[in-house]
Order: structure tokens, then C-alpha cells, then sequence
């Protein structure tokens, strides 16, 4: 096969980027070595700040979310006993949206599919060559043989485990990572959630989450150790957990109901640099990963297929590769900004094991000035909505 620009990975990043490459006349091929079902059984992210809004609005794919979507006009934080509101849009003027990855990825395919353009579903890419003078070479495995598909560039949007980034020389590739010492018990259940705008909440037993999905389905989460059993979790036990670290309010509002998913999730922070080398970019979580206390992992592999688009349009329709020379250093600058305000949020709200009675303190004080400062709720409202890139 012979395409301009081979996209590894059929994520939202990889999605978006060749629904955006196709409306300006730049043929793709997007290899996935997943199912289709499989890529949207995956339950993530739900919050779509205003990367994601302007990345959807640029690919007019965003009709759904804008009628089926939950506007937010902000959040709740309850630590000792306080719960506080961050007014989003009175400190910002902006406003967030509750709309599922799952449904973004749905409405991506959909166009995709409309558009006649090829995704290669359970094809694996285990090799890239060719990146420093091209043309790129991608030997995949699908339909039982392996095969190659050639083509001028290539995007990896495969994650953090997958074959673009490790293409990268070991001498030029550099990495940075955090591993967190916890996770986030997940549930997932067809209730109405028990506030109409999502709660964290740090409390002594550990970090909580109030989330949902639409007014009749609930995503809850709960700190837990990163060895977590979920088979020692029958829902009850969930349900009575979350009653507590959520608090009295929240509690009496909580509908509750068997779960339809339950995991445990890792949490970690993580950057590769540069995302660019040759013929090569790198996308979302190929390039980094951030934990998902701040709702930014979807948010930034948008971003990253908007700009990586506008990059590749001038390249290829135009000649001018300025705006590929300077997008890794271009999207490290933001992704940075975004990668510090995770790890704030995160430590912030998580109980870390072995914390003396020093940082605790430290931890409830930020939290206190932060419900006593207009100023410190307008940085996180600024950080939350979405940064300028």
C-alpha cells in the first residue's frame, strides 16, 4: 500500500488527526493493531477542555458532543470537611464538557467511515524504516502475513507501549517519568450521578472522584493500592467507600447499582523528547502521559493532532516546513505546563503512604488557601479549562 502520511494507532489522536488530514486532500492509512470493538470498548477520559472542543469543531465532528455533551460550569473540592466550588466560568469565561472518549472516539470513526478512508484493524506495525530520508517503510502484521505500507511521513499515535517512539535513535530519545505509588479504583454504573458537576476529594483514607458520563450513567473512582485486586471489591464495599471519602452530601445523594465496568488504573507521569525525528512525529500517549487527576491525557493528544495537522498540511500542500520544525519543541513547551499542573492536582488530592505529619499539613493548608483565594482558583480554572497552544 502507498499512502502520503501512515497514522500508527486509531485512538482519538491517531482518528482526529487523519479526519483532519482528509479535509484538506492528504490521503492517509491509519494501521490499529486492536479491533474496532475493542478501541471502543475502552472507558477513559470524560472531560473535554478547549483543546479538544476547537480539535472536534476543526474536524466538524463535534455535532454530538454539542447536543448530547454535559456543559460544566465548574467543580467541587471537599478536604477536612470543607467542600468548596471552583467557578470555571466566572473565573475563566469558559466552560468544560462532559462527553465520553468512547463517544468521541464513536463520532471519529463515523466520519472516518464516511470519508472512504482506509483503517487496517488488527494490523499491527512492528517495524518503521526509512524515517531519516524516507520514503517510511511500516511492516505490519494483518490477515495472518506480514506486509508494508509505504508512505512520505508517519504519525505514531500507538501509546506508550507502542513502536514509533522506540523508532527514535536510543542517542537522541530522551524520556522523564514519574510512577505514582497508588491507583484509581474505577466503577462504572448505569446510576444518575450524585451531583451535577464532578467532586474531588481528599480525604484520610485516600483521594476520591465523582464523575459521570450522562445524567443516567456514573463513573466513580477511589484511590487504592496500585495492587489492587478489584475481585476484593464487591460493589457494595465501593459504594460504602465512596460514601465516606465523598461525605455526608454527596452520600445522600449517591443512586447506587451494580457496576457494568470495574479496574484499576496506575497513575504516571511521562514525557519523551523529541516527538519529532525525520519523517517521524509522535502523538499523544506515544509522547507522554499524564495521571488523570487534572482530566488532560484526551485533551493533549487533541491538541497534538490539531497542530500536527496544521504542520503536515503546510508540508505536504505547501512546501513550507516551518511549522514541522518547530512542532515538538512547540508542543513540549505546552505539554510541560500541562504536565505540572497534573502532577499539582495529583499531589494536591492523593494521600501518599509513609507522609509525615509535615507535608500532610502542607497538603491541607495549600488546600485551604486554595478555598480562600481567587487568585490560586483562577490558576487552576485557567489550567482546567485549557491553556493556550
Amino acid at each position: 500500500m502507498r499512502t502520503q502520511v501512515g497514522i500508527i494507532g486509531a485512538g482519538p489522536a491517531g482518528l482526529l488527526l487523519g479526519r483532519l488530514l482528509t479535509r484538506q486532500g492528504i490521503d492517509t492509512v491509519i494501521l490499529e493493531k486492536r479491533s474496532a470493538d475493542h478501541v471502543l470498548g475502552r472507558i477513559r477520559a470524560g472531560v473535554l477542555d478547549s483543546a479538544t472542543l476547537e480539535a472536534l469543531r476543526e474536524a466538524d465532528c463535534d455535532q454530538r458532543m454539542k447536543s448530547d455533551g454535559l456543559f460544566h460550569d465548574g467543580f467541587d473540592i471537599i478536604a477536612n470537611n470543607n467542600r468548596f466550588h471552583i467557578d470555571l466560568k466566572g473565573l475563566t469565561g469558559q466552560q468544560v464538557i462532559v462527553y465520553g472518549q468512547t463517544e468521541v472516539t464513536r463520532d471519529l470513526m463515523d466520519a472516518r467511515n464516511e470519508d472512504g478512508a482506509p483503517t487496517l484493524y488488527e494490523a499491527a506495525a512492528v517495524n518503521i524504516e526509512g524515517i531519516e530520508s524516507g520514503p517510511v517503510r511500516i511492516t505490519h502484521e494483518h490477515e495472518g502475513s506480514r506486509k508494508e505500507l509505504v508512505c512520505d511521513y508517519v504519525a505514531g499515535c500507538d501509546g506508550f507501549h507502542g513502536v514509533a517512539a522506540k523508532t527514535i535513535p536510543a542517542t537522541i530519545r530522551r524520556t522523564f517519568e514519574r510512577v505514582y505509588p497508588f491507583g484509581w479504583l474505577g466503577l462504572f454504573a448505569d446510576v444518575p450521578p450524585c451531583s451535577h458537576e464532578l467532586i474531588y476529594a481528599n480525604h484520610a483514607n485516600g483521594f476520591a472522584l465523582a464523575s459521570m458520563r450522562s445524567q443516567t450513567r456514573s463513573r466513580y473512582y477511589i484511590q487504592c493500592p496500585i495492587d489492587t485486586d478489584p475481585a476484593d471489591w464487591p460493589d457494595e464495599r465501593v459504594w460504602d467507600e465512596l460514601a465516606i471519602r465523598l461525605g455526608p452530601q454527596a452520600a445522600a445523594s449517591m443512586k447506587r447499582g451494580p457496576s457494568l465496568e470495574k479496574s484499576v488504573a496506575p497513575l504516571r507521569s511521562f514525557v519523551a523528547e523529541p516527538m519529532r525525528h525525520g519523517r517521524l512525529f509522535l502523538a499523544g500517549d506515544a509522547a507522554h502521559i499524564v495521571p488523570p487527576t487534572g482530566a488532560k491525557g484526551l485533551n493533549l493528544a487533541s491538541a497534538d493532532a490539531l497542530v500536527l495537522a496544521r504542520a503536515l498540511t503546510a508540508l505536504i500542500r505547501e512546501g513550507s516546513g516551518t511549522l514541522a520544525d518547530t512542532y515538538s519543541a512547540d508542543r513540549l513547551e505546552h505539554i510541560w505546563k500541562v504536565e505540572r499542573f497534573s502532577w499539582w492536582m495529583t499531589t494536591m488530592l492523593h494521600r501518599f503512604s509513609g507522609q509525615d505529619d509535615f507535608n500532610a499539613r502542607i497538603q491541607l493548608a495549600e488546600l485551604d488557601y486554595l478555598r480562600g483565594s481567587r487568585a490560586e482558583q483562577t490558576s487552576l480554572a485557567e489550567n482546567y479549562v485549557g491553556l493556550p497552544f
